[in-house]
């Protein structure tokens, strides 16, 4: 008699509201926030901070901003995912069940390994839709699904997709999105747009105290390959390796502050500003740290950011689309669950003269 395996794959994206309503954002908010590994402040002083001033505070006006965003069937970043999930589940086949699930808000990682559970899964293959390794994202995938089956008499074999912005296919994938608007026009500059964090939270378990003395800038090695800074560049490299682009012709920022304390720099706002100052008429931007349109894509980078360029005298600030339900992305996921091998990382930087495949981006420098 032969024994029927199923495994269980879980999709984990960051999350959204219910409902463009204050309410729901605040609750939102609330529950996003209050993660330790969001804001990593004791309890006592966290506490206070996001439900007496962040969450009151914030939530009408992300309120106003989530309605900009919202379509006729909800929120891009679970349209985008259960779209993702349909289309995997038919390119893997009957022997899996692929399930959608956020970090905060609906619907749950408790739900999702509730259902799991009563399907008697045999393994489960945790993806966090992150590509790039941070403690308040993946890390708190890891934290929040382990503490959910930490009670289970009987646990499946686990397995965490850790990080896969070196994946061949994610990287190409979202080259050809960008290749897509390099053959309509030519551009001046080429800007990679990545959500920021806190600078204390980038080098904690580490053996460098800083990306400086890691060189996080420049390479990524055994003793910075969990730094979020690094790995940020080193998409970057990889994918204007994949374009042709050369280093002087792109610029990598961090964007989304939120507090006093430093965030890693630079910052999206002062790259444009430094841009427009030099001059530059056309850019086309990445945001390779989310994988979904959603709002600090459509609206930050596509909207806001579009709006500051253009005030400061730039006429076309070009935002490359996510990968969403890209079939290049839906293969890439399959990989990742059945197979997953990293790209080599190239130390050599003579690939870069492969610029001449792409003399449509001028050079300008920042410096």
């Amino acid at each position: 008699m032969s024994l029927i395996t199923k495994t269980g794959v879980l999709l984990v994206n960051q999350g959204t509201p219910d409902s463009p309503s204050v309410a729901d954002v605040r609750k939102y908010l609330r529950q996003f926030l209050m993660d330790e590994r969001v804001i990593d402040l004791p309890f006592l002083k966290r506490w206070p901070l996001v439900n007496l001033v962040i969450a009151p505070f914030r939530a009408p006006k992300s309120a106003k901003v989530y309605r900009q965003l919202w379509t006729s069937q909800g929120s891009p970043l679970k349209v985008y995912g259960y779209r993702a999930v349909h289309m995997l589940q038919a390119s893997l086949g009957k022997s899996y069940v692929v399930k959608l699930a956020m970090r905060y808000q609906n619907p749950s990682i408790e739900s999702a390994l509730a259902e799991f559970k009563a399907l008697g899964i045999t393994s489960l293959v945790v993806v966090p839709l992150y590509p790039q390794y941070a403690s308040a994202t993946t890390g708190s995938v890891y934290q929040k699904v382990m503490e959910t089956v930490k009670d289970w008499t009987v646990l499946p074999q686990i397995r965490f997709v850790n990080q896969f912005w070196e994946h061949p296919q994610f990287i190409r994938a979202f080259a050809k999105l960008g290749q897509k608007h390099l053959d309509q026009q030519t551009y001046d500059h080429v800007v990679f747009t990545y959500h920021g964090l806190p600078e204390r939270q980038l080098h904690k378990d580490e053996q460098f105290k800083s990306c400086e003395e890691a060189h996080c800038q420049h390479s990524l090695h055994e003793g910075n390959q969990f730094c979020y800074r690094a790995q940020c560049y080193a998409t970057s490299r990889a994918i204007a390796l994949e374009l042709g682009i050369p280093e002087d012709r792109y610029t990598v920022c961090f964007q989304s502050r939120l507090g006093k304390d430093p965030w890693i720099q630079p910052y999206t706002e002062d790259v444009i500003r430094k841009l427009a100052a030099v001059g530059t008429k056309k850019v086309l931007v990445f945001a390779p740290s989310f994988i979904a349109d959603c709002l600090e894509t459509t609206i930050e980078v596509g909207g806001e950011y579009k709006e500051l360029f253009e005030e400061l005298g730039g006429p076309h600030w070009q935002l490359v689309e996510s990968l969403n339900d890209n079939a290049s992305w839906i293969a890439c996921l399959h990989q990742l669950v059945t197979q997953f091998t990293p790209v080599s990382q190239k130390t050599t930087q003579k690939a870069f003269h492969a610029f001449k495949r792409y003399p449509s981006i001028h050079s300008i420098s920042l410096n």
